[in-house]
């Protein structure tokens, strides 16, 4: 049996949720935690702590596998043992309605779609529909087999179950890391309140146009957007289990 708890590596589409998970290690006594790092970075770290790294940014030296910021093989050769993978979802309306921000100023969400030039002159909400297409298509793909995929939805639910099951996964040793867990999950919430508290790399993205995160879609898009969004997320909302209106 390992001896410390997994090696993490968190990824998925922008505005997924992918950054208050990562920082659930942040706030982990024994992991080394790391939020966009450039890939490159990532051969220099002592393995000897287990280290945690939300959706890495690519390589100067290798091309990543379409959709995704690394190249799998690339990835085993730096972590060859002890690693485990997550992929985050969140209902592709709800990413869409929160893409907005970022996919306005430049595309500014990464991993880019290989041809995002060519979008510039749709719509912001099909070049946000086409984002979390291209990433949960294929991107997935080349992770499916080896990632344990998550639910924004499930996180917000009930966050600390989800931390617990995390910790099972990851072989971290929950009663030295009681408090943290706890304040990690006391701080996740659905609506905004005292106990709220953003993840760091999403604020820039933040907006005061919707009273909740589950559903915001709801108040952020119109009948109109979501048709224009139905041909792009259709066939994969249908595969993960998201229900359209």
């Amino acid at each position: 049996m390992n001896s410390q708890p997994k090696h993490v590596l968190i990824l998925g589409c922008g505005r997924s949720g992918t950054s208050i998970f990562g920082e659930f290690f942040d706030q982990l006594p024994m992991y080394q935690y790391l939020s966009e790092p450039d890939f490159d970075e990532l051969s220099a770290l002592d393995q000897s702590q287990p280290i945690a790294v939300k959706v890495p940014r690519r390589s100067q030296f290798h091309e990543p596998d379409k959709g995704l910021s690394i190249s799998v093989e690339k990835l085993f050769e730096l972590f060859p043992n002890n690693l485990q993978i997550y992929w985050q979802l969140r209902h592709p309306l709800d990413t869409i309605a929160s893409l907005k921000v970022g996919i306005s100023k430049n595309w500014g969400h990464h991993p880019r779609p290989h041809d995002w030039e060519a979008w510039m002159n749709e719509s912001l909400i099909k070049k946000c529909a086409y984002h979390w297409f291209y990433i949960n298509r294929f991107g997935y793909e080349h992770i499916k087999e080896l990632a344990k995929v998550k639910r924004f939805e499930d996180m917000l639910a009930d966050p600390l179950t989800f931390a617990l099951q995390i910790c099972e996964e990851t072989g971290v040793d929950i009663k030295s890391a009681d408090t943290e867990i706890k304040a990690w999950a006391n701080r996740v919430q659905n609506k905004n309140n005292d106990k709220f508290v953003e993840a760091v790399t999403s604020q820039a993205y933040s907006t005061k146009d919707h009273s909740v995160r589950v559903n915001r879609w709801k108040e952020n898009l119109s009948e109109e957007d979501v048709e224009l969004c139905r041909p792009f997320i259709q066939e994969l909302a249908a595969q993960f289990s998201y229900p359209l209106p």
